[in-house]
């Protein structure tokens, strides 16, 4: 009995020192877990400045409903069209589908922020020159208007144009009025857009020489390059 005595005694302390141990080494975790979290926020926080030192605009053009039929049934999502553009230049477009509708536009944004391009404006308003654009059975126009003009496009044209930052557009779009070809085709056109300087750099020439053709002089031709602002 002693001896079973001697190891009951024995026993209790190992045992309370396993539990204090175990508490000592939580308490550790907590910490590493509080210091942790602060260093998640401040990932999120470096995140959050980047992603609003640059700040987009994006415009929803079309949600559907899809119906994918399975053994049980139908199920339901949303098919959602979405443009992202910064204003200046650089615009691009995403489509994505999803079981909820906010859930198909943030992967619809995401979609879009990869493929945006970047287009040549004159004056930073409007296009260099008038253009087409193909997709399917969709076929759209665009030419470049004055100042005071506005954005004259409907539908999910005006949306690219509004993302792109042009301000002055003269569109008309031929065929389907199906958004994701009108958008694919206004794409196209706008990929197709070019500048003086770019031509000029591929000619090996001067843009001044590019623009003395059209029957001006040299004066008024150097004086156009240089305003030139792509």
């Amino acid at each position: 009995m002693a001896d079973e005595n001697t190891e009951i005694q024995t026993a209790t302390p190992a045992e309370g020192q396993e539990v204090r141990e175990g508490r000592g080494r939580g308490r550790g975790r907590d910490r590493g877990e509080r210091g942790g979290r602060g260093r998640r926020d401040d990932r999120r926080g470096n995140r959050n400045e980047e992603e609003g030192g640059e700040e987009l605009i994006e415009k929803l053009v079309h949600i559907n409903r899809v119906s994918k039929t399975v053994k049980g049934g139908k199920r339901f999502g949303f098919a959602a069209l979405v443009v992202v553009g910064d204003g200046k230049g650089r615009v691009g477009f995403g489509h994505s589908k999803a079981r909820e509708v906010p859930e198909a536009i943030t992967k619809a944004t995401a979609s879009a922020k990869k493929k945006m391009i970047r287009v040549p404006l004159k004056e930073g308003r409007t296009l260099h020159h008038d253009g087409r654009g193909h997709f399917g059975a969709g076929k759209v126009n665009v030419r470049t208007a004055p100042a005071g003009t506005g954005i004259i496009a409907g539908g999910p044209m005006r949306a690219v144009f509004e993302s792109l930052g042009v301000a002055d557009v003269v569109t008309k779009s031929v065929g389907t009025s199906n958004p994701y070809n009108m958008i694919r085709a206004t794409f196209d056109a706008l990929t197709n857009q070019t500048s003086p300087k770019s031509v000029a750099q591929r000619r090996g020439k001067k843009v001044a020489d590019l623009l003395g053709r059209g029957g001006a002089s040299e004066v008024e031709a150097e004086a156009a390059a240089e305003a030139i602002v792509e």
